[in-house]
Parts: C-alpha cells; sequence; structure tokens
C-alpha cells in the first residue's frame, strides 16, 4: 500500500513498488515539489468558504507556496487548510474583493485583508490546529510597528504622545495670537548692530535701526519731564 509524506503528499515508493509506472509516479512526486517549492497558485473564490487541499500522490491547490487570491466572493470567505495534520506555509495576496480568513482546526485563524498580503503558517496539530501571521511582527524596512509606536493611528494625540511630540509636554500648544503676529509681520533674518531696535516701518516690516531718540535728547526729555 503507497504511503505519502504528511505535510506534501508526496509519494514515498517502498522497495519493488510502481513495477511499471515507476518513472510516472517520480515524476508527478517532481511536479508536486515543483508546487511545493515555487508554485504560485491562483485560487477562485466563491461565496463565503473555500477548501485549501491537500491531495495525497496528486497535484492539489494546497500544494502552491503562492497563493493568489481571486474570484468572486460574496463575503468574507474562510478558507480551511486541509488536511487539518499537515505543516503548511504560504505566502497570501489577496485581490478576491473581500477579506479572507485562514483556519485549520480550532486554534487561531488569520485574516487577510482585500488588497493585503501576509506570510503564514499552519501548524498541523490537527483539530487544535492554528494558522499564523510571522508579517504581522515583522515591520518594512524603517517603518514603524502600530502596536508599539503609533498605538491609535486615528488618534492624533496618542500619536504625538507615542513619538514623544506631546503638545503641552514635549512641543509648545499651538497659539492663535503668536501665529497672527507671525503672519502680519515680516521679522529680520539676522542680528542688528549695538544699541539698534526692532522698528516697523508701518507696513507689516520689521527690522533693526534707531528709533530715533538720542542718548542726548533721552537726557533732555528726562530733565524737561522730571
Amino acid at each position: 500500500m503507497a504511503t505519502y509524506t504528511t505535510n506534501g503528499g508526496i509519494t514515498k515508493i517502498a522497495t519493488g513498488d510502481e513495477s511499471g509506472t515507476w518513472g510516472n509516479t517520480t515524476n508527478l512526486n517532481f511536479d508536486i515539489i515543483d508546487r511545493i517549492t515555487n508554485g504560485v497558485g491562483a485560487i477562485t473564490l466563491s461565496g463565503t468558504t473555500h477548501t485549501l487541499t491537500t491531495s495525497d500522490g496528486s497535484l492539489s491547490d494546497g500544494q502552491y507556496k503562492v497563493l493568489v487570491l481571486g474570484g468572486s466572493p460574496s463575503g468574507t470567505n474562510t478558507i480551511t487548510v486541509a488536511p487539518n495534520d499537515a505543516q503548511k506555509f504560504y505566502i497570501v495576496k489577496n485581490n478576491s474583493g473581500e477579506s479572507a480568513i485562514f483556519t485549520q482546526g480550532s486554534g487561531a485563524n488569520v485574516t487577510v485583508a482585500d488588497g493585503n498580503s501576509a506570510i503564514i503558517y499552519c501548524d498541523g496539530a490537527g483539530a487544535g490546529a492554528a494558522v499564523v501571521d510571522i508579517t504581522a511582527t515583522i515591520p518594512a524596512a524603517g517603518a514603524l510597528l502600530v502596536a508599539n509606536n503609533l498605538s491609535d493611528l486615528a488618534d492624533a494625540g496618542t500619536a504625538r504622545t507615542n513619538l514623544g511630540v506631546a503638545i503641552g509636554t514635549n512641543v509648545l500648544a499651538y497659539d492663535s495670537n503668536l501665529q497672527s503676529f507671525v503672519t502680519a509681520f515680516t521679522l529680520p533674518t539676522s542680528d542688528g548692530s549695538t544699541g539698534e531696535a526692532l522698528i516697523t516701518n508701518g507696513s507689516g516690516t520689521i527690522s533693526f535701526g534707531s528709533a530715533g531718540i538720542s542718548t542726548g535728547k533721552a537726557i533732555a526729555m528726562a530733565i524737561v519731564f522730571g
């Protein structure tokens, strides 16, 4: 009786088996291995369920390394990986128009949203088998993990706090008067000379210069008004 590998369904040819068909069985095994290691499969989804099966001794859609989900599912589609005792490793690209939930047993599942990709594995633990998304904890180069740095992207205040730029703590709060001042005036871009003051030309331009009161005049004014 033929036996097969647990995870790939490859025929194990024992001594004396496959008389007259050994070549055909071996070629089929190589095709299965090719699919497992490099195969890209278009998986057509419909309705809300799909079974991704690895069949013993034959080519099947559960053997593909890369799964490109398509079709026209009527809603979120639950994809059951079978059998539940086979360990699987998939790269998934979801182009189906709906979210896809990968499940293998009563353990954890993985949801791949429409338009998203994921690298997942199934642990093949039988009835309690779980599916794990290993890309969930691997950030893209230069990216920030949402859970650690931007825990709530929808809340700008929380995002600023997580980035260390909380208003009132790390940066000053916005002041509308200051904004109005900056908008109204054109400020100088370099320092003035000793004794000069900031003066305006009456049209919004601020510069360094003499305010029109010399030291002598200032003393005279002090005497007159003293």
